[in-house]
């Protein structure tokens, strides 16, 4: 039987990126634009992508969780729903945002042009909520001089960790994300001692060596970003990027984290902003402010390659409760660029 074929959700870490979030306008016909987009997007990628085969240039498109009510209805993603603000010693806020385009090219420009693309083809149908174009600095570091992503896992372990198997069988293949927008305070940052930031990150600024766990202060951010279950490490996929505006003086990470659950995600977010235990939390956010949140789904690609225009009943029709998982999604290889030909999805979700 056919396989599904997931998003590009653990595709390679590329040197440029466009994080584009938009609503959808109220009207029929904006959500009819907005599923017809849905089967034409790997066309669009396709077109653009040509340009430079060697761009590796690709496309992520994640649905909120009132947007997924107005355009698919029933059934629902088990683990899908609104960002879940924090309060703690710091504030994660919850944002709007409808739709999220996630966009990556080892080229500026590819990026840029098939963000243009999608924008005119939706049109009308759609206000821009928040667009960030992320680049790559030097040595994959973020802004305050450390490398970010060392401990993303890779290959099979990727797929693992971003990619839902038979655990919620209407939606193999999919995925789930957390956005968030941190602006940092350089000049406050930059005015720590360097070995203060190192206890602050658990990792040795220069070199990238992580810190001896004796060593590790209980605050550092990849102590209280770890989260084990039955002694099992549970992973996330990032591809956080840099972005910044010199006018504005504005500079930030934009953090964006892919799992098959949003659980783990949000266990991160609770030791970053309240603390493990409370109270003991995340220096970091002494200096990175978080202005933005939203959570996604990411649906497979040979869903949304079945996605029609007209209806949003015809999600459930589609996918019906008869057919085993394999088949409630036809896979379109064929269109789906920058898709994985990755096996079996069927790696269970053991901890969640």
């Amino acid at each position: 039987m056919p396989s599904v074929v997931p998003q590009p959700v653990v595709a390679k870490l590329t040197r440029a990126a466009v994080f584009l979030i938009v609503n959808i306008n109220s009207g029929t016909e904006n959500e009819i634009a907005v599923r017809g987009l849905c089967a034409d997007l790997s066309a669009l990628l396709r077109a653009v992508g040509f340009r430079d085969l060697q761009g590796r240039l690709s496309c992520v498109m994640g649905i909120g969780s009132d947007a997924w009510d107005r355009l698919f209805g029933a059934p629902r993603p088990q683990y899908l729903h609104p960002f879940r603000e924090i309060r703690g010693v710091h504030h994660a806020v919850s944002t709007p945002g409808d739709i999220l385009f996630h966009i990556r090219s080892t080229r500026m420009d590819l990026c840029f042009e098939l963000a243009a693309q999608i924008m005119s083809r939706l049109g009308a149908a759609v206000s821009t909520v928040d667009e960030v174009h992320g680049f790559q600095y030097f040595d994959d570091r973020d802004l305050l001089g450390f490398v970010d992503g060392t401990e993303n896992p890779s290959d099979q372990d990727a797929i693992n960790a971003a990619i839902i198997g038979d655990e919620d069988a209407s939606f193999v293949g999919g995925s789930y994300v957390i956005v968030q927008k941190y602006l940092h305070d350089l000049k406050k940052w930059d005015a720590v001692p360097v070995a203060e930031q190192e206890n602050i990150i658990g990792r040795a600024k220069l070199s990238n060596i992580e810190q001896d766990d004796a060593q590790k202060a209980p605050f550092a951010h990849n102590v209280l970003t770890t989260i084990t279950e039955d002694g099992n490490q549970l992973q996330i996929v990032r591809d956080n990027m840099p972005f910044g505006e010199i006018g504005k003086g504005e500079f930030g990470t934009y953090f964006i984290g892919y799992a098959r659950s949003p659980h783990r995600i949000e266990e991160m977010l609770d030791n970053m902003f309240i603390g493990r235990p409370p109270g003991n939390y995340d220096r970091l956010l002494d200096f990175s402010r978080a202005v933005t949140g939203v959570l996604f789904f990411v649906p497979s690609a040979s869903f949304l390659d079945e996605v029609k225009p007209e209806s949003a009943t015809q999600i459930a029709d589609v996918q019906g409760a008869a057919p085993p998982p394999t088949d409630r999604h036809l896979s379109r290889s064929t269109k789906s660029d920058g898709s994985l030909g990755i096996g079996s999805l069927n790696d269970e979700a053991k901890h969640e």
